[in-house]
């Protein structure tokens, strides 16, 4: 945190803002300073030779500005202190020598120097982030330690400074916090508002660092000069507010900031829809006693407010009471205090260890003779290096909390409050800690303890808003204050289904201008928009073109039939799409007739096949179950042969005349009906589709055929297409014939390859589809080899893509994409597929399933046929055996012309009844042997 006040002079302003002249300057103004010359190596009181009778530290910053008037009654408190207390320094007395800084760099360089002059062995300050750069070269060649309270730099943390000590935080960490709140509330552009010094660059290139890690971005650093007048706030401030992006973070001195809000209040730039995050600065203001409270709260309503967490304990509350502050004190006074018992702690144990306090002349430092420059003035502290690793050794329980340094030398568990001013007071919504991040837990609590989700789970408390609102605003608004929207559309020359100009208000029309009207009308703010076309009306523009337009922001977006693929994706941002797309080969066709064996098409071979086995398989089960009880599967073997194979095939016309009589038969029969009925109306259904449905074949078999041949491919001028076939696919260019409209489609496949034609064109889905449905004797050869779709363009990080894309979805859930896209492009004459018929012919694993079930019903009734055959051997086999009599045999002698009579009669005899063996016939009478 810089402290530094609105300097009247211009001319030491701009000496503050550069340090190398700085320090410079105040190398030749060296001979003004007063060189004590006096060192604090006198004996104490008891006569110990290793503990002077007093060491010196100073104090440099500015005495009037808002830390300044904070930290300088903590000084001089710690001081008396570190005095009164005989555990520590004990016997030497501690004394501090406070430089005023005059809010300006090149003075502070010449106090600075004052007070090194005068054998300190420690400085605690600046307060300025610049001085403290160029203060830490001289401190590292006279091995003083400078320890800071206030210079908050990042880029102070660098090796190059060694003997540069921060006792506070560092910005590294409060920018991090606030990307963390950035990040929770999902904005992804910020703008920052920083004076442009060490302190605010260095601030603002930690925050771009945090950022970036969560996909975040700064798109605009409005840098204010040092001490900038009312009038160039006012007028930085109009420039941001010219921009899209609502969210603001203002890093700036607390002597000067409160002039940012004003300005920002007077433009109407704390109104609803605004964010205004604070670093804390604002918390240094508003726990001081310079400003009124009313007046601070009055400018910041709704600003987020970050300060430097230091956790409540007893002896703060002991001290806040002896400092001279209307609030609960500064974070930096508490810092400044401990930072005296910094050095206190590390001089204790320097002398403990019975080192001396000397000073020695820097041999780089001479007299130059004639020259009033008193350079030998400045003298080297011998244990100076010993006392800084002390200093970094150190561990302590201060007002601030536990005073202990990192590895990288900065103060452990760095911590903030987020703060939200509303009304007349200031809520704590949360905090931020490296440990926990975002927390509502305080980060002291989560410290001794193990992180528990429950509790730590990054949320913060509601907050209200700048215009006392308390729903998170969007973070982004239209900056074009009533000029329309520039959106570029291209002016095609072909297809214009899509996309085409018009007399109308609009300018243009078509299914991708419909369906981009259609998605604004969804949005929750007015978006005014003027269409500017875009080619020169002779042939399709470039699209890549157009997207780069886009993304040099010649135009605010871009729409149309804009295929979204991976080169575009670079440049822009694009939306959700709106219709799918991808390259597909046209190819010429000619048209095959039907032959006379065409009734074998619906069926492959193997199915007939398996349908000629299945049939009799079918008879043979029937034969087997019926053959015992029905008559009609009885006979001399060659005729229950015939039988079979009548009744199996004529089951396929259900013309079959022989009856079941079994309840196994029949069962089989039902399920083989069952079968026969799908299989008919399969081989109706596709031989009618057959005999009805010419077949189109080609000669390209597909896109490897395609690459691997030598013929020429069209292309549309304009489309992406071109450079997929030569980047992608290796295509020779020679090879690529450009086309403009679909009449150059038709004429160029209509000639062929070999005469100025080409022998495929590989186009988008969409426009083919349009294509064949215009020219029927064409046809699609594959599939999609490539899978992506259409969409609207906008800059990199357009809040208004996300917006859109979400209106897209809407318009896909409700219908109305659907609508638009029958309106326009609907009414095809042709069909775009037109599939070969040799695809269309019925195979074996269109039926395995019916097969499956019929073979297992004919299996089941075998099975329970020969079962129960088997039952009823079983049980006759065991019954008694019968002993009947020898039959007689007999002869019957029956006259012949008897016989005949009977015959003529209609009479007839039965042998059976008498047992009949056999007969013979003579001319005159027959011969019947009987039992």
């Amino acid at each position: 945190m810089d402290g530094s006040k609105v300097v009247k002079n211009a001319t030491l302003s701009s000496w503050s803002s550069e340090m190398g002249y700085a320090y410079f300057a105040a190398m030749l103004l060296c001979g003004f300073m007063v060189a004590s010359g006096t060192t604090a190596a006198n004996q104490n009181s008891t006569g110990d030779p290793a503990r002077p009778a007093e060491v010196r530290i100073g104090a440099l910053f500015t005495f009037d500005s808002v830390i300044g008037k904070a930290v300088r009654p903590a000084i001089e408190l710690a001081v008396a202190h570190v005095n009164s207390d005989p555990s520590i320094l004990r016997g030497t007395k501690l004394s501090v020598l406070m430089q005023d800084t005059n809010c300006s760099g090149f003075i502070g360089t010449i106090e600075a120097l004052q007070l090194l002059a005068k054998d300190v062995i420690a400085v605690l300050g600046p307060q300025s982030s610049a001085v403290a750069h160029v203060i830490s070269h001289t401190v590292n060649e006279l091995h003083v330690p400078l320890i800071s309270f206030a210079a908050t730099d990042p880029t102070l943390s660098s090796l190059e400074y060694p003997y540069f000590v921060r006792s506070t935080q560092s910005d590294y960490y409060q920018m991090d916090a606030i990307a963390s709140i950035i990040s929770q509330y999902q904005w992804k552009q910020v703008i920052t508002i920083h004076v442009d010094d060490d302190y605010g660059r260095g601030g603002i290139m930690a925050l771009g660092d945090a950022l970036a890690k969560r996909k975040c971005k700064i798109v605009y650093k409005a840098k204010l000069p040092p001490g900038a007048a009312n009038t160039t706030i006012e007028n930085i401030l109009m420039q941001v507010n010219e921009m899209e992006s609502r969210v603001y973070v203002i890093h700036v001195n607390p002597d000067s900031g409160l002039n940012v809000f004003s300005a920002a209040k007077s433009l109407g730039m704390m109104s609803s829809g605004y964010v205004w995050i604070a670093t804390d600065w604002l918390s240094a203001v508003m726990d001081s006693s310079v400003h009124g409270t009313t007046d601070v709260m009055e400018l910041t309503q709704g600003v987020l407010v970050l300060r430097q967490h230091v956790s409540h304990s007893d002896i703060q509350k002991a001290l806040l009471s002896k400092w001279n502050l209307t609030r609960n004190g500064s974070a930096y006074s508490m810092r400044a205090y401990d930072s005296v018992w910094l050095v206190a702690h590390a001089a204790e144990r320097l002398l403990s260890e019975g080192n001396t306090i000397s000073f020695s002349a820097d041999t780089n430092l001479r007299a130059t003779k004639g020259s009033n420059l008193q350079l030998d003035s400045l003298r080297i502290f011998n244990n100076g290096n010993k006392l800084l690793e002390n200093v970094w050794n150190v561990n302590f329980s201060g007002v601030s909390g536990p005073v202990q340094f990192t590895l990288d030398r900065n103060l452990i568990h760095p911590a903030y409050d987020i703060l939200n001013i509303g009304g007349t007071g200031v809520r704590t919504i949360g905090y931020w800690s490296n440990i926990s991040g975002l927390s509502v837990v305080a980060p002291e609590n989560l410290y001794s303890s193990a992180l528990n989700s429950s509790t730590n789970n990054v949320q913060l408390h509601s907050v209200i808003w700048p215009g006392q609102i308390t729903e998170k605003p969007r973070g982004w608004e239209f900056s074009y204050h009533g000029k329309p929207m520039r959106i570029g559309v291209p002016l095609r020359t072909s297809y214009k289904e899509f996309v085409t100009q018009d007399n109308g208000p609009d300018g243009v029309k078509g299914f991708a201008v419909d369906v981009f009207k259609a998605a604004i009308s969804l949005l929750p703010y007015p978006v005014s928009c003027d269409f500017v076309l875009f080619g020169d009306g002779l042939k399709n523009p470039s699209y890549s073109d157009l997207v780069q337009k886009v993304s040099e922001n010649y135009f605010d977006a871009a729409i149309g039939d804009i295929a979204i693929v991976t080169n575009r994706t670079r440049l822009v941002d694009f939306t959700q799409p709106y219709i799918e797309s991808g390259l597909i080969i046209v190819a010429p066709a000619k048209e095959v007739e039907s032959n006379a064996w065409a009734f074998l098409k619906p069926f492959t071979f193997q199915m007939w096949c398996v349908l000629g086995v299945i049939f009799l398989f079918v008879g043979a089960v029937v034969w087997v179950l019926e053959h015992r009880t029905n008559t009609e599967f009885r006979g001399p073997p060659r005729q229950q042969i015939m039988t079979v194979c009548w009744f199996s095939f004529s089951t396929m016309f259900f013309a079959h005349r022989e009856n079941t009589v079994s309840a196994l038969g029949r069962f089989v029969l039902l399920i083989w009906l069952f079968v026969v009925l799908i299989i008919n109306s399969s081989y109706t259904a596709s031989l009618t589709s057959l005999l009805t449905v010419q077949e189109l074949t080609s000669g390209i078999q597909g896109l490897d055929s395609l690459i691997s041949s030598s013929s020429a491919i069209g292309y549309q001028v304009g489309s992406f297409s071109r450079n997929y076939l030569v980047d992608e696919l290796n295509i020779a260019e020679s090879r690529l014939v450009p086309l403009n409209s679909a009449s150059d489609y038709a004429r160029a496949l209509e000639l062929g390859s070999g005469n100025g034609g080409v022998a495929a064109i590989i186009d988008e889905l969409p426009y083919v589809e349009i294509f064949l449905s215009k020219y029927c004797k064409f046809k699609t050869v594959g599939q999609v080899f490539t899978k992506s779709g259409w969409g609207f363009a906008f800059p990199r990080d357009s809040p208004l893509a996300e917006d859109l894309s979400t209106a897209i979805l809407t318009l896909s859930e409700n219908g109305n994409l659907q609508r638009i896209h029958d309106e326009w492009l609907s009414g095809t004459e042709c069909s775009a597929d037109n599939n070969g018929a040799a695809s269309n012919a019925l195979s074996l694993s269109s039926f395995w399933g019916l097969f499956l079930i019929c073979g297992l019903a004919c299996l089941l009734a075998l099975v329970i046929f020969f079962l129960r055959i088997f039952c009823q051997y079983s049980r006759y086999s065991n019954q008694v055996e019968v002993q009947y009599p020898e039959p007689q045999i007999q002869q019957i002698w029956i006259p012949l012309q008897q016989c005949l009579g009977e015959v003529a009669l209609g009479c007839s005899f039965n042998f059976c009844q008498v047992g009949l063996l056999g007969f013979e016939v003579t001319p005159t009478k027959v011969r019947v042997a009987t039992i």
